[in-house]
């Protein structure tokens, strides 16, 4: 209890010094008001699409609803293509399969492989408006002298949505208000089922807020969806200055306001940036590719705090300039969490980012720049710092 209290105190004391700052507490008190403002505003907009996705599927569902109890038979061209359809998402080789309706009737023939025939079968007896199918399909256990049946076709099949990589705003929102009522019961519950309940709760409400998938969420690895940044700047220097500058991670600190310190040793980078609240993080990364002049392609290692790959471009313009090109793609510590906390406190990497890359621009172009911290020379390699 008293480690906990001690914590806490300490916790409370350093967020205390950081917003009351006399130099900086001002900015950073409005960053945090403007992101909470931002939240707010996107909060309104998600709940209006998710409000207009649930209207839009209900009317989906009353009107197949309806269809299945009024339909007086389709025309056989359209039961056709609903069969096709069908297959088309379930069997590997479903061209081979010829398909004709006459009067709600469907004729299936042709070729198939034998393990797919059952579900060929039950998939078109389950198609809307079919009453009988009639099975003339020839059974195949060699498809090695049937051009049709050759060559591996993936079953793309139907995923549930919840399987899904993206959530609709309908599906975001049950799983919201799903998950924050299942916390709300764990609260009312003892033993073993309170802390798994709000553990699911969380889970669910949490994927309902980011729209991440799970390994992304908890910063797991580089998933479709990692926070991704892309940057271009056109920078009025010679390409192989602008390379040879970048080349140099020791001068990252230079126009990089997060990045406080960066080291080389055997290949290693070794990487220390300002995290949310004065909190600092540090991790290895370990160049890709290297051409000069055009491209650096990086990676973090695997057992890094922030996970992360990315390049940068440079591209020579006609006039002499160079435009250089970023593309990151990362996961915090702690996933989309670690994200949305560095975002509050005003450390959004993707805002950081453009200030960078103007500062970048300042510095090759003008000799000098500034951070909020201190301001910078580039002639005489000299900060102060």
């Amino acid at each position: 209890m008293r480690l906990k209290t001690l914590l806490t105190s300490l916790g409370l004391g350093a967020g205390l010094m950081y917003f009351f700052d006399p130099q900086y507490g001002n900015r950073r008190r409005a960053l945090v008001r403007d992101r909470a403002n931002s939240w707010v505003n996107s909060m309104d907009n998600f709940l209006d699409g998710a409000s207009e996705d649930i209207r839009n599927r209900t009317r989906g569902v009353l009107a197949e609803m309806s269809a299945r109890l009024t339909d007086q038979g389709a025309p056989d061209w359209i039961l056709e293509e609903r069969v096709r359809a069908n297959l088309g998402r379930l069997a590997s080789h479903s061209r081979a399969v010829d398909i004709r309706a006459d009067g709600g009737r469907i004729i299936l023939s042709g070729p198939v492989l034998r393990d797919e025939a059952d579900l060929i079968i039950k998939t078109t007896r389950r198609t809307r408006g079919v009453h009988e199918v009639d099975d003339r399909l020839q059974l195949v256990d060699d498809p090695m002298d049937i051009p049709a049946l050759q060559g591996t076709v993936s079953k793309r099949g139907a995923i549930p949505e919840w399987k899904q990589e993206n959530w609709s705003p309908a599906m975001r929102l049950l799983s919201g208000v799903g998950g924050s009522l299942l916390t709300l019961y764990s609260l009312r519950r003892r033993g073993l089922m309170r802390p798994i309940m709000r553990t699911a709760g969380l889970a669910l409400a949490t994927r309902s807020v980011t729209n991440l998938d799970p390994r992304s969420l908890l910063g797991l690895g580089m998933g479709e969806n990692a926070i991704k940044i892309r940057k271009a700047i056109n920078v009025n220097a010679p390409v192989d200055e602008v390379y040879q500058f970048w080349r140099n991670f020791e001068n990252f600190p230079l126009f990089m306001e997060h990045v406080k310190e960066v080291s080389t040793d055997n290949g290693i980078s070794t990487w220390k940036v300002a995290g949310p609240a004065g909190s600092s993080i540090e991790f290895q990364s370990h160049i890709l590719r290297d051409i000069p002049n055009e491209i650096i392609e990086w990676k973090t290692v695997p057992d890094s705090q922030v996970h992360h790959t990315g390049f940068v471009r440079f591209d020579e313009n006609w006039d002499g300039s160079t435009r250089v090109s970023v593309q990151l793609s990362y996961v915090p510590p702690a996933g989309a969490l670690g994200h949305a906390v560095a975002q509050l406190f005003g450390v959004d990497p993707r805002q950081a980012m453009n200030d960078d890359m103007v500062r970048l621009k300042s510095l090759l172009e003008d000799g000098r720049t500034s951070t909020d911290e201190a301001r910078v020379e580039y002639g005489n390699r000299t900060s102060s710092y």
